[in-house]
């Protein structure tokens, strides 16, 4: 195809869905936008869109070629991406992703970084999504569970991330202390609102109390530690995080098997630069006296 430009007006059309959409989207006029569809369907001599009232919606052949240009700029995102992370500085942007759990004990560490190195910007992005390292989506991800697997990536062991089972004054004083594990049956529960967490300590806390014993789900861990800290019921939180929870109290022993490894990942492309490496460095020192 001659033209990129036309191709990408059409896929930014198809995902906004509207002239106006897409114009915001590439920063250009609408008049330019509406230019490249026509001239782009009179070159391949089919209708790519049909025009409704609401805005534009991609026909049969403008499918196809949405195909074909979703991939293209997945793969010009992948470059740009491993570009920005190409310098031989340790400057520029900064991406860390890991799950929301352990943001209490990775946030310090990163503004601890970039005070060192104010000319990094650190962006870090949490949440149960597995970011495409390929893609230029993150510099550095820590992640949970088993060891991954994707090709292409370095990945390194990281820690253990050991839980505690804690409830708060206010729930202690309605409940009681659990006398063992066995009594965990006679009280109430905070849980993430997901079914099929693999989580290990979840999956130990299934096999001990009944559903009905959790009355309070969230779908995000910082909303579980607020819930439980309010009293909502009894729950895990990190343990190398439950210093900074003085009105939380083990209820019972902590176990092996409630703990599940963190694994640092890096893409190879980018595993050596001088910036992944200074903050690869600088974590695992950091790190070191927080292991419980």
């Amino acid at each position: 195809m001659d033209n990129w430009d036309e191709i990408r007006t059409a896929y930014q059309v198809a995902r906004r869905g509207t002239v106006s959409g897409a114009a915001e989207e590439l920063g250009v006029h609408h008049a330019t936008v509406i230019r490249h569809i026509d001239a782009l369907e009179q070159r391949l001599g089919v209708k790519l869109f049909q025009r409704h009232a609401r805005g534009y919606t991609a026909t049969e052949a403008g499918q196809d070629l949405l195909q074909v240009a979703q991939a293209t700029d997945d793969q010009f995102t992948q470059l740009a991406g491993r570009i920005k992370g190409q310098g031989e500085g340790v400057s520029g942007d900064l991406v860390i992703t890991s799950l929301g759990m352990a943001s209490r004990l990775l946030t310090p560490i990163l503004v601890e970084f970039q005070v060192a190195h104010p000319e990094v910007h650190i962006r870090y992005r949490t949440g149960e999504r597995v970011f495409r390292l390929e893609y230029g989506e993150a510099h550095v991800a820590i992640r949970a569970g088993k060891m991954p697997e994707e090709p292409d990536n370095v990945v390194q062991p990281f820690m253990h991330q050991h839980m505690a089972l804690v409830a708060s004054e206010a729930y202690l004083a309605r409940h009681g202390q659990p006398k063992d594990v066995a009594d965990l049956q006679n009280h109430f529960f905070v849980t993430e609102d997901n079914d099929s967490s693999r989580a290990p300590f979840t999956h130990w806390l299934r096999q001990v109390v009944t559903e009905d014993r959790f009355t309070y789900r969230a779908t995000d861990s910082r909303n579980i530690q607020d819930a439980i800290v309010a009293g909502a019921g009894i729950g895990f939180v990190a343990a190398q995080a439950l210093k900074a929870f003085p009105e939380l109290t083990e209820v019972v022993e902590r176990h092996d098997d409630w703990s599940a490894p963190l694994w640092i990942v890096t893409h190879v492309d980018l595993h050596r630069t001088t910036k992944v490496q200074t903050f690869l460095r600088f974590l695992k020192d950091r790190i070191k006296p927080l292991e419980c």
